[in-house]
């Protein structure tokens, strides 16, 4: 363990929640224990220089703009601190690829920024919580550890390819083509690929733009599919969104109708980006394309990038 500070955010989600009975991993309520409680429940940090904040406690399928907005610029004071080695932030699994992607783009440390989570309530007989929790301490005082990465049964993740692909399995992400940054094996990260490239981080200017724009900008995703229509579009062109995000089939191809109300909206000002509904790969832009691919981005967190944009 590092010498330094490692601070821990909590935010909620399930591995922090509670159910009536133990042996029930799905019928629990999120959000229900402390960030100190999960800490104190473990007697590996005991005598550790560990400190913890509860910045939200929420289940992450509520996660908002205000809370990541929050919870940005915690994460930027505690960075700026010299004796604070990494941040590990406790979260919901339902959204926290999308969180991973938002302090990514907004932060760009230099310095470990460590999400972790649970598929089952720290009441479950079998909880996983307690062993990520540990792997996130592990990772974030790893030497040479930087960036915003996700730590989920053992397997270390980059904050721009983290997925959740499964809804109940205690290995619940993938990091799809680009596979894994590493694994955490009894208490040692061993890499595969390298660390996100180590930046300065960034001036409070990025977090002063993203406070300004209040309301965010409203950016929202429809999806190609057989029998898709245009009227989604249209109603969302008539409530005046910002930006639409489509995952597209295949290549971020779209159904003919529902191209057409795109390109509609396009030409009235609204910014359009295309991603693919497939959960590996990217889409490979063509010349004669009408839109803006998501430059490999999953859909939700090309809705992310394009509002961080739209704020300029």
């Amino acid at each position: 363990m590092s010498a330094k500070k490692i601070v821990v955010l909590g935010t909620g989600g399930t591995i922090a929640g509670t159910a009536a009975q133990a042996g029930d991993n799905i019928g629990y309520t999120a959000a229900q224990v402390g960030v100190e409680q999960l800490l104190a429940a473990l007697p590996q940090l005991r005598g550790q220089p560990v400190q913890a904040e509860q910045v939200a406690q929420i289940d992450s399928k509520d996660m908002t703009p205000a809370v990541w907005q929050q919870l940005a610029q915690r994460c930027q004071h505690w960075l700026a601190q010299d004796d604070v080695r990494g941040v590990v932030i406790t979260h919901g699994t339902d959204t926290l690829e999308e969180t991973a992607y938002f302090l990514h783009a907004a932060l760009l440390p230099s310095k470990p920024v460590v999400l972790t989570c649970a598929m089952r309530p720290s009441t479950a007989l079998a909880p996983d919580g307690p062993q990520n929790l540990l792997d996130a301490f592990a990772v974030a005082a790893w030497p040479g550890a930087a960036g915003v990465v996700a730590v989920c049964a053992g397997t270390v993740h980059g904050a721009t390819d983290v997925q959740k692909v499964h809804t109940y399995r205690l290995d619940a992400f993938s990091s799809g083509d680009a596979g894994p940054l590493g694994y955490v094996e009894e208490g040692a990260v061993r890499l595969v690929r390298n660390w996100p490239v180590a930046l300065a981080n960034r001036s409070s200017d990025a977090l002063n733009t993203i406070a300004a724009n209040t309301p965010w900008p409203r950016v929202e995703i429809v999806m190609s599919h057989a029998g898709a229509g245009g009227r989604l579009v249209q109603a969302l062109v008539a409530q005046k969104v910002d930006g639409i995000v489509v995952a597209g089939t295949g290549n971020g191809s779209l159904h003919q109708e529902l191209e057409a109300a795109l390109l509609e909206a396009q030409a009235q000002g609204i910014r359009v980006v295309c991603a693919s509904r497939c959960p590996s790969g990217r889409v490979l832009p063509k010349p004669a394309d009408a839109f803006r691919d998501s430059e490999g981005l999953s859909p939700v967190k090309a809705r992310i990038a394009l509002m961080l944009a739209l704020m300029g």
